[in-house]
């Protein structure tokens, strides 16, 4: 039986540095960025800025403009949006098969069967003059949407986002105050056919490419998985339990990460907290959700990348009507040396140049 390969800890994180756009040389522009990281997860907390926005300007840097992503997504269609994530066009094919299975869920399922008059006179309202937002249509529901949360008799809303789950309808843009819908077939281009099974081990392939390295079995999340099944190669890491799987293009690439990056807390690097652990050695939560006082690091702390480590994290707030980026605090995970204090004091005042504000340090 051939051996398993084995890296360390460091070289695990390297490829998921690699994976993730986070060396020199930046990515060309927003295409490409799309295309690598696979998925922009959609969080409009404004903290600092909207967190794609903030994920493609920590790869692009300064020449990235939110607008020009609007009108990829909105005019170009070149990106779509499903289950909380911007998603390149190119991979909607590999999507659709499990779009149109439906809900998952088969309280979803019975409500849609009870509500297929409503499903009806959405999708005829849309037909007739979509684009619309949800406070545009109608509520003709004959069984009312339960739930114990925020979404209960939120009819429309809900049939909206279950019919985007099953590909009749999509987000077909976004403004100030929220999603625009219409029929999925003037949103999404027509496209070949592919099997359950390919587009499965398409969705494994591109995320594990995304990735770089990561478990074959993985808890479920929301929206996007962060396991791959069988793609890949399989490898150990060293001082870590289980076996992982890695892009053999990345496992071949030599060179070290020299970026220092600041990273959302919805990034890909770091969304897996598991395996922001095991790799990293990192310990991070977003802790916009605790009270003020229980908090260690601050409402919206900002990872911070330096090189293939995870040094520390940026609590650091916007505010637009002084027209600074109040810094708060920088927490050293492990002493900063001169030179990566100063690695960091640059990217910040890159992020403040990028936002049009001058840098406030308390």
């Amino acid at each position: 039986m051939k051996p398993v390969p084995a890296l360390s800890r460091a070289e695990a994180a390297r490829i998921a540095v690699r994976a993730q756009l986070l060396t020199a040389p930046r990515p060309g522009d927003i295409v490409e960025s799309l295309q690598s990281l696979t998925v922009l997860p959609i969080d409009p907390t404004a903290a600092i800025a909207p967190s794609a926005d903030l994920i493609l300007w920590s790869r692009i840097g300064w020449p990235y403009e939110p607008a020009d992503f609007r009108r990829l997504f909105h005019h170009d269609r070149v990106v779509f949006e499903w289950r909380g994530f911007f998603r390149p066009m190119s991979d909607l094919p590999l999507f659709l098969p499990q779009m149109r299975r439906g809900p998952r869920s088969a309280a979803a399922r019975d409500w849609l069967a009870a509500n297929d008059r409503f499903r009806r006179d959405i999708l005829g309202r849309l037909r007739d003059d979509g684009p619309l937002r949800p406070v545009d249509i109608d509520d003709t529901a004959a069984v009312p949407w339960r739930s114990t949360g925020w979404t209960n008799d939120r009819n429309v809303l809900q049939m909206l986002e279950m019919l985007t789950e099953c590909a009749e309808v999509a987000v077909d843009h976004r403004d100030a105050k929220g999603r625009w819908f219409d029929l999925a077939e003037r949103v999404y281009p027509a496209v070949a056919p592919v099997t359950d099974d390919e587009a499965a081990r398409g969705r494994a392939e591109r995320r594990l490419s995304a990735l770089g390295i990561a478990r074959r079995k993985g808890v479920a999340q929301p929206g996007e998985p962060v396991d791959v099944g069988d793609v890949g190669v399989e490898v150990v890491v060293d001082g870590v339990d289980g076996r992982w799987r890695v892009d053999p293009v990345l496992l071949d690439t030599d060179g070290e990460p020299s970026r220092t990056a600041l990273l959302s807390p919805h990034d890909r690097l770091v969304f897996d907290r598991v395996r922001l652990r095991e790799l990293f050695g990192f310990d991070y939560v977003l802790e916009m959700y605790k009270p003020a006082a229980s908090r260690r690091w601050g409402y919206f702390a900002l990872p911070i990348l330096h090189g293939d480590r995870l040094v520390g994290k940026l609590d650091a707030a916007l505010d637009r009507r002084a027209g600074t980026l109040r810094i708060n605090a920088v927490h050293e995970d492990e002493t900063f040396t001169s030179s990566v204090s100063e690695a960091v004091d640059a990217e910040i005042d890159d992020l403040a140049r990028w936002l049009g504000v001058e840098v406030s340090r308390l």
